[in-house]
């Protein structure tokens, strides 16, 4: 029988690897792609296609690890008060930094992509 307490982590160190994989996801996967249309690096119109339906969907990727990451907010907020204050903030600013980026890039990538606020990636992206 596997022993769960190892696989376990309280709601704001979870939190904060959420984030934290959100933030990577971000910067190492979206943002180069969203940089490299924007610069009109991609110059055959078939790469043009391609690089934006590769963009659709880590974006989409992106938008489920934000569900993810809010998931674990809401758990931390539900917690009692017996955590350690000053990581649960530290979580919770993390967590709203890495919130102000997804606006950004999802702005970015609604420009491109042609995805509008109708789009529930979108709208979770942005709320």
């Amino acid at each position: 029988m596997p022993d769960d307490t190892l696989t376990y982590h309280p709601p704001d160190i979870c939190l904060i690897l959420r984030v934290h994989g959100e933030r990577l996801w971000l910067t190492s996967e979206v943002i180069p792609t969203v940089r490299q249309l924007e610069r009109g690096e991609v110059l055959d119109e078939d790469d043009v296609g391609a690089a934006l339906a590769y963009l659709e969907v880590i974006w989409i990727d992106a938008c489920q690890r934000a569900v993810e990451t809010d998931s674990a907010r809401a758990a931390l907020d539900r917690t009692g008060s017996d955590r350690d204050v000053v990581l649960c903030e530290k979580a919770r600013r993390y967590h709203a930094a890495v919130r102000r980026l997804r606006v950004v890039v999802g702005r970015r990538v609604a420009a491109l992509t042609g995805l509008g606020s109708d789009s529930p990636a979108h709208e979770h992206a942005s709320s």
